[in-house]
């Protein structure tokens, strides 16, 4: 009876700190994910034929569904859990959101009716389609996660409502470029950019057989490398030397020089994860890079690292009593673990579904494992019945 009642004896603390560190590993798995839309933006560059563009399609078309529900899954949990955020950032900067979600319809529908029979529109029109989403989502999702360390304006009044403080709904995170933060922003967005760029240059490498298609990535593979190393060190120094968001015992959200800096160094298993993520992402590029007979292997490398990375910035973000969601207009109606969340008793229920976590992982792993059990090659385009 212990064992079945677990969850309903941890205190709701436990359960919110649970519960962030659930979001924040779903947010890590989708900025992974993204390499779908960062090869979306390549396929002309790395394809010049119809066939050496159809192999590159139909290796992403594989892996696109895997992006769209792990999105979907991390804003469930996040709405399901931490609500006031939910409602105040998804209600708040919603022409961000509806921008972010008509993106990933258009992926949606290029992918099931780019190659169908009669289609009116034409390839191109489609393909198209699948550059804006490959471009669009990754930068506004770096500059969305990149706020959890600036600051949103919003107001929360004594009712718990969310009250948004710009008439941009925002489009001011990105676009104001008189605030200095709006290039913090930026740094984060566009860094995420190249690197999904990255992610499906090595995917294309470990997904594909054809010598053509393998050089033309490697040759690309440093040019969008750099720009992100380059974008991400911005990143990160500037919010380590930054001043943060402090929650007290009374919860009362204060300002702390170096905030996040601090969280680092009094979370010691967060800045190892945070070393050894950065460490293996910039492994996984340069041994894909430098050697030819690893040139297929080293998205795994690389992957775990930006899931590893991306994690502990998002523990550094809302751990150790910090403003996980700070407000620039209204520092007492900052957003906290504490603050945000749901009940103890919807925690608690909410805690036996993640149980399953672990079988969904494992056949999202054998799925993958079963479609590339063989790499996409000319062949098997031109035989296929089945092509996005």
């Amino acid at each position: 009876m212990e064992d079945i009642k677990m969850f309903e004896n941890l205190a709701l603390i436990t359960l919110q700190h649970y519960w962030y560190a659930i979001n924040a590993l779903l947010g890590a798995l989708l900025v992974f994910l993204l390499f779908v839309q960062g090869g979306q933006t390549l396929i002309t560059r790395i394809g010049k034929s119809e066939v050496e563009k159809s192999m590159l399609i139909n290796s992403l078309g594989r892996k696109w569904e895997f992006t769209f529900t792990t999105l979907v899954t991390f804003g469930g949990a996040f709405f399901a859990s931490f609500p006031l955020f939910y409602s105040t950032s998804f209600g708040g900067a919603y022409w961000v959101w509806m921008i972010i979600l008509f993106a990933f319809i258009v992926q949606a529908v290029s992918y099931e009716y780019r190659s169908k029979p009669n289609n009116f529109l034409g390839k191109k029109v489609f393909d198209g389609f699948l550059f804006a989403n490959g471009l669009i989502a990754p930068i506004f999702l770096g500059t969305a996660v990149a706020t959890f360390f600036t600051g949103s304006p919003f107001h929360i009044n004594d009712l718990n409502q969310s009250f948004w403080d710009s008439p941009f709904r925002g489009l001011e995170l990105a676009l104001a470029l008189n605030h200095y933060s709006t290039y913090i922003n930026l740094s984060l967005g566009l860094g995420v950019f190249f690197l999904s760029r990255t992610l499906a240059l090595l995917y294309f490498m470990n997904s594909i057989e054809d010598a053509t298609i393998l050089r033309r990535s490697r040759e690309s593979l440093l040019k969008n490398a750099i720009p992100f190393v380059i974008l991400f060190l911005f990143f990160l120094i500037n919010i380590l030397v930054r001043d943060g968001y402090a929650v007290n015992e009374q919860r009362v959200v204060s300002i702390e020089s170096f905030k996040y800096f601090n969280n680092l160094i009094q979370m010691p298993v967060v800045f190892m994860m945070l070393v050894v993520g950065v460490f293996m992402v910039l492994f996984g590029i340069l041994r894909a890079y430098l050697k030819h007979e690893y040139s297929g292997k080293g998205i795994w490398p690389t992957g775990i690292g930006t899931v590893l990375t991306v994690f502990s910035l998002f523990l550094m973000a809302g751990f150790n009593h910090t403003a996980y969601y700070p407000s620039t207009t209204d520092i007492q109606s900052s957003l906290t673990i504490y603050n945000s969340s749901s009940s103890h008793y919807t925690l608690t229920a909410m805690s036996y579904v993640s149980l399953m976590v672990p079988f969904v992982i494992a056949y999202i792993w054998y799925a993958w494992k079963a479609m590339n059990k063989k790499k996409i090659d000319a062949e098997e385009i031109e035989n296929e019945h089945h092509i996005y």
